[in-house]
């Protein structure tokens, strides 16, 4: 029996595991699945022969057998044909993960995530092990310095350093995503594109919520203009943070940003010459620069008519928060699912569900000032 024939059993068996345990015949769909493994089995022993077969052809004239890496995207691609049954799950995952995807495809999907605009960018990334854990960090506290003993003296006793202990816990995050069947029956490469995008689009999202949640924990400063931004960097950051600060704001910001003049009429927001997407604000002795986001991943406040509260964070991201990341990615599908108004049975489609976990958690609350600046909306829109 060639693949061709087991991959038909295969497809067969999988429906016929899904029919049985939409039906509620547990024995038999245990059985069933029993069947689809020893399948499955022989293929994948077909297949290993037959690579090795062609691989020594090839490799003949040298009198040598090379080894390939597998191939991860036919893989991927034939486990989402498969229903994604799971595979070997690392140690610590939660039970209903589904299927561990490989860690070659895992790259792709950050890199397409990466590829976007994300709020991960700036703040410190730390790939975690474990599902909580606790981290020990010095206090700010103002050094006084040593004092004064005479010959002969009593030295007098000195504030100790002060610590604090900052626990972190691991969350699931998860949505899903609709496909038509046709889609499995598409190439290899455009079923696990189509799963890189989806997933790479969702997890860059997750980051700006998670992370604009973390600043949303310090209280929001207003202001009114350019002088409350300056003051922020040199007075309430100050010397601590301004190096390596940055003011963080979004398309409404840019906007009003870019309209500031100096006293002498010059625009306050410069551009680099050598890469005119890097911009920073330059305003007498103060220069920082400037990060923007799309309204749609940081959006402005315009609860209140006729006006916008604009984002405006200043300060250095990457010492006050720090995104913990499980990377541990699983995926599920199902043709009988019906989750809201979709019903994957029906509408012949599969509903395909991602899981990721990790936190975000706040390192230093001094090192930024979640700043907000409120104008009328014909400001930025120009009405």
């Amino acid at each position: 029996m060639g693949k061709k024939e087991l991959m038909a059993q295969i497809g067969a068996k999988v429906q016929e595991v899904k029919d049985l345990v939409a039906a509620d015949k547990l024995e038999e769909a245990t059985k069933a699945k029993s069947e689809l493994d020893s399948l499955q089995a022989k293929y994948d022993l077909i297949k290993d022969l037959e690579d090795d077969e062609t691989k020594e052809v090839k490799n003949g004239a040298k009198g040598t057998k090379q080894v390939d890496p597998k191939d991860s995207t036919k893989e991927f691609a034939q486990a989402a044909r498969m229903g994604f049954p799971k595979n070997s799950m690392s140690e610590g995952a939660a039970a209903d993960g589904g299927y561990t995807v490989p860690e070659d495809i895992q790259t792709k999907i950050q890199k397409y995530r990466d590829s976007k605009s994300s709020l991960r960018d700036l703040v410190r990334v730390k790939p975690v092990t474990t599902d909580k854990g606790a981290q020990t960090f010095k206090k700010r506290t103002q050094q006084t310095g040593f004092a004064k003993v005479g010959e002969g003296g009593k030295i007098g006793a000195k504030a100790t350093p002060q610590f604090e202990r900052k626990t972190w816990e691991i969350d699931k995050y998860a949505g899903y995503f609709p496909v038509t069947n046709e889609l499995l029956e598409d190439s290899d490469q455009n079923i696990v594109a189509e799963l890189i995008e989806w997933i790479g689009d969702e997890s860059r999202v997750t980051d700006n919520k998670l992370i604009l949640e973390a600043i949303a924990k310090k209280a929001v400063t207003g202001m009114t203009g350019l002088d409350d931004i300056k003051k922020a960097v040199n007075v309430t950051l100050g010397a601590a943070f301004k190096s390596t600060s940055k003011i963080v704001t979004n398309d409404d910001g840019l906007q009003y940003l870019d309209t500031l003049k100096d006293k002498n009429e010059n625009y306050i927001l410069r551009h680099n010459p050598a890469d005119p997407m890097e911009m920073y604000i330059c305003a007498g002795a103060t220069t920082i620069p400037l990060k923007v986001y799309p309204n749609s991943d940081m959006p402005s406040d315009v609860a209140t008519a006729g006006k916008r509260k604009i984002p405006m964070i200043i300060g250095d991201l990457n010492e006050y928060a720090e995104l913990k990341d499980r990377k541990q990615l699983t995926i599920k599908n199902s043709d009988i699912a019906v989750v809201g108004t979709l019903n994957a049975f029906e509408e012949d489609l599969t509903l395909w569900r991602a899981i990721e976990r990790l936190t975000v958690m706040v390192r230093d609350d001094q090192a930024i000032v979640n700043g907000q600046i409120t104008i009328d909306d014909a400001a930025v829109l120009g009405e």
